[in-house]
């Protein structure tokens, strides 16, 4: 028999000469139709012959599917699962389908990395259905999509799953100030980075006080949040704090309006927050207006040691703001800051007040420590 020729393999020469063979060397049949199993085996699996060839497709598998639920902006899961038979340099773009599909974790972060093992990991806003692109390296995803993409070109894969309709929605409540107050455990993209948030990080003491702490645990940091359950609209909002000067620069204390109907793009927000943005040297407080980006929305100022009484008051058109030493409201005490935005001011609307003490992400300085901060009480008057 004459030397294994490969076209009568009908193999590629590539996978072919990764065999080597002496040249004068005899086959035997049997042999020969082992090689040539050998040879095709390699065209499959080391992509000697390209995936046209082979007919191999690659698949994508959900193992953690989060809730269906009405998406939001503050509302955070993880999903999971696995991808079979993906190429060097391929990528997933995961979507959450609430009223159209939404790019996720974030649109200016749309890649998933598929890990050696296969498995692929992340964040997601919660939807009624989940899904997975596997991509070529270069795919620009869109943010929104009215419905998903057919498979070829740059898109390898399309594959969607309901959301888990059987997973219940665990809601924990505290009263604080003669308010219901709903306790935060989804995560959330707020301050450039996805945070967690844990229950075990809010409560009341006896005194009435509503306590909020970022905590560390095993090497990861979680956060605390809490809204209130019903909208209060225009009106006068007031929030004593107790000594806030000690947390860290890249710890952020927010008391601020949050509309998550999705009708408006700034979501209603108006802020009084406590932070340094993580650097040491700049002032550690501000109201604002979104969006923030706008400078006459946003104006710092610097808050000191003690008790400090932070108010509010919201009318159509304008908001004014004002910080008092003490918990003991009054027109006739000094201000340690105010400021009035008349332009830019939203509507009232479905907006629910929230407070919460998180991280900033994107801080120079990483946060350190535990932090801590006391809220002795919350006053509305219309």
């Amino acid at each position: 028999m004459a030397p294994l020729d490969p076209s009568r393999t009908r193999v590629c020469r590539r996978c072919f000469n990764r065999l080597k063979f002496p040249t004068a060397t005899r086959v035997p049949f049997n042999s020969f139709r082992r090689e040539k199993a050998v040879l095709l085996f390699l065209c499959i699996f080391l992509g000697g012959c390209g995936s046209g060839q082979s007919g191999f497709k690659p698949s994508i598998e959900f193992t953690k599917i989060p809730p269906a639920r009405e998406g939001g902006p503050a509302t955070i899961d993880t999903i999971e699962g696995r991808v079979v038979g993906a190429r060097s340099g391929e990528q997933l773009v995961l979507y959450a389908r609430s009223g159209q599909w939404w790019v996720q974790p974030l649109s200016n972060q749309p890649f998933t990395r598929i890990q050696p093992d296969t498995k692929w990991s992340n964040t997601t806003h919660l939807g009624t259905e989940y899904a997975a692109l596997l991509v070529e390296p270069g795919y620009r995803p869109p943010a929104t999509m009215d419905s998903l993409p057919t498979e070829g070109g740059a898109v390898v894969v399309v594959a969607n799953v309901r959301g888990d309709e059987t997973s219940p929605e665990v809601i924990k409540t505290v009263r604080f100030s003669g308010y219901e107050w709903k306790v935060r455990t989804a995560d959330s993209n707020r301050g450039g980075s996805i945070t967690s948030y844990d229950p075990a990080n809010v409560w009341t003491d006896n005194g009435g006080a509503l306590h909020l702490k970022i905590a560390n645990s095993s090497g990861k940091w979680t956060c605390a949040e809490v809204n209130l359950t019903r909208s209060l609209g225009y009106g006068l909002y007031r929030f004593v704090v107790r000594e806030s000067s000690h947390i860290e620069p890249a710890a952020v204390l927010s008391m601020f309006t949050w509309d998550d109907s999705g009708q408006d793009p700034n979501h209603k927000e108006i802020d009084v927050e406590i932070t340094q943005w993580g650097d040491p040297l700049s002032k550690n407080a501000q109201y604002a207006i979104q969006p923030y980006y706008v400078p006459e929305n946003v104006a710092r100022f610097i808050v000191p040691s003690g008790i400090l009484t932070y108010s509010s008051q919201w009318e159509p058109g304008t908001v004014s703001f004002r910080t008092i030493r003490g918990s003991v409201a009054g027109n006739g005490l000094h201000a340690i800051a105010d400021h009035l935005f008349s332009s830019g001011v939203p509507a009232a609307g479905e907006e629910l007040v929230h407070m919460n003490l998180y991280i900033y992400g994107s801080a120079p300085s990483p946060l350190r420590n535990q932090n801590e901060v006391v809220i002795e009480k919350f006053e509305y008057l219309p």
